[in-house]
């Protein structure tokens, strides 16, 4: 859906040159979850980022609960913080009922971080930086997401994201 329907200017170019990796984690307790984490982190920074440009870390078990997922992403957060990558890498969450807080509940514009699974997508910042420099006003895309949702009506939106009823 995200590439599908532009509401990610970037990714469309990096998965048509096949520069995402993928990673399943289908662990559940702390030490699993950090050591995977860890080790994406690493591969990402490792590799060449004309071969691999974003990490997308997919979790089949144990963070279906929303609020739970939050205690993961910001743990993860903690992390990349007390490594110093901060400078380096950034987190974008994406979970199946993703919830933006403030927003009503049934607003359409939670679908835009809807995913199957609880997500963590590794940004690196400074690719991020350079696709940035091209967009004039970078808080515009987040309120063309939406318009774009809108535009959509809500039967098809959740017909394209039925994981996130």
């Amino acid at each position: 859906m995200v590439v599908g329907l532009n509401l990610c200017p970037f990714s469309q170019s990096v998965v048509a040159q096949n520069q995402v990796h993928y990673a399943v984690c289908d662990d559940i307790n702390d030490a699993q979850l950090k050591q995977f984490y860890v080790a994406q982190l690493k591969y990402l920074l490792e590799a060449d980022e004309n071969s691999i440009a974003t990490s997308l870390l997919m979790f089949t078990k144990g963070l279906e609960v929303f609020d739970d997922y939050l205690d993961v992403l910001d743990w993860f957060e903690q992390l990349l913080e007390q490594a110093n990558l901060t400078d380096q890498i950034q987190l974008a969450s994406f979970h199946p009922q993703y919830q933006f807080e403030g927003v009503d509940f049934n607003d359409l514009s939670h679908f835009t971080n809807r995913a199957p699974y609880p997500t963590i997508h590794l940004l690196r910042q400074a690719q991020m930086a350079r696709a940035l420099a091209h967009v004039e006003d970078p808080e515009q895309i987040y309120a063309d997401n939406i318009a774009t949702l809108n535009k959509l009506g809500r039967k098809q939106v959740e017909s394209l994201c039925p994981w996130g009823k």
